[in-house]
């Protein structure tokens, strides 16, 4: 990736992210980024191809950063239950504006748009690493209870976006015990 097109992109999120996809125009993103329109548009077509772009950029790099920190525990158990913590951590971390993907699908009316389809995508990645932590288990429903686990991952992210609340996430955890432990032998 270019350096100008690097930079379009990492101004593009971080505006996004902080601002909404439909608050974040061109004339934001050109002074902002301090690249020329005409330099952006050699990039992309349209400030749509931008926020798709620059959200593609932020799934990659946001697993690799969920699944690095949540991988640091020795067993899939630890792991799982770790998820909440590293969430916690997020969640009370400087800029913390609840997930770029629900926010922007929350944007955007067409399923299948592409902001919408990136969203979708993202969470899809996350239910299969998810997946991939019940399935080490070895319980009888792995695929049920890591759609549970995805419901208490997204509610402990949308509650403390919308409520404040940064414990929701150790409730969160809590109830992902008493799932843990429902489903063990």
């Amino acid at each position: 990736m270019t350096d100008t097109r690097a930079k379009i992109l990492t101004t593009a999120e971080q505006l996004i992210y902080q601002h909404g996809i439909h608050a974040t125009g061109m004339d934001l993103l050109v002074k902002t980024s301090g690249v020329a329109r005409k330099s952006i548009y050699r990039y992309f077509a349209t400030k749509d191809e931008v926020a798709a772009a620059a959200l593609s950029e932020r799934d990659i790099r946001w697993m690799q950063w969920f699944r690095t920190a949540c991988d640091q525990a020795d067993t899939p158990q630890d792991r799982i239950l770790g998820m909440f913590t590293v969430l916690k951590g997020w969640f009370e971390s400087d800029g913390f504006r609840g997930c770029a993907f629900i926010n922007t699908a929350g944007e955007v009316g067409d399923p299948e748009d592409p902001v919408r389809q990136i969203a979708k995508l993202h969470k899809q990645k996350l239910l299969d690493y998810v997946l991939e932590l019940t399935e080490a288990l070895q319980v009888e429903h792995p695929q049920a209870l890591a759609r549970q686990l995805l419901v208490l991952i997204e509610g402990a992210i949308t509650t403390a976006r919308v409520m404040g609340d940064y414990s929701a996430a150790d409730s969160a955890k809590e109830v992902a015990h008493l799932l843990l432990k429902q489903a063990l032998p």
